[in-house]
């Protein structure tokens, strides 16, 4: 599994990098084909409350990829939060993939 991290206007910290990496390697648990992972971290309007957009887009096999967005005080959080609403959703294309 490959997994791309994107900061955009801004540097991630190498912290960060390595929680992004534990955390989204596991997915790997719900779903094993996992081609690869591209994590997305944006800072929208500075200053501002829930100004730290991160957004996750898992490709699979025969599939389309699979996107999930989320806006939060921290990164972190953030992360936290796509890796269980992206956690959902391969449990329900594996499910799919299954009945097929």
């Amino acid at each position: 599994m490959e997994i791309n991290i994107k900061s955009i206007h801004f540097d991630a910290t190498e912290k960060l990098q390595a929680f992004i990496e534990k955390k989204v390697a596991k997915l790997q648990k719900s779903f094993e084909d996992i081609q690869k992972v591209e994590v997305q971290l944006k800072v929208v309007k500075p200053a501002t409350a829930l100004n730290k957009e991160t957004s996750l887009t898992v490709t699979v096999p025969n599939g389309n990829p699979i996107f999930v967005e989320k806006t939060c005080d921290t990164f972190e959080e953030g992360v936290d939060l796509c890796v269980d609403s992206m956690r959902v959703q391969l449990e329900k294309f594996k499910e799919k993939l299954r009945n097929h």
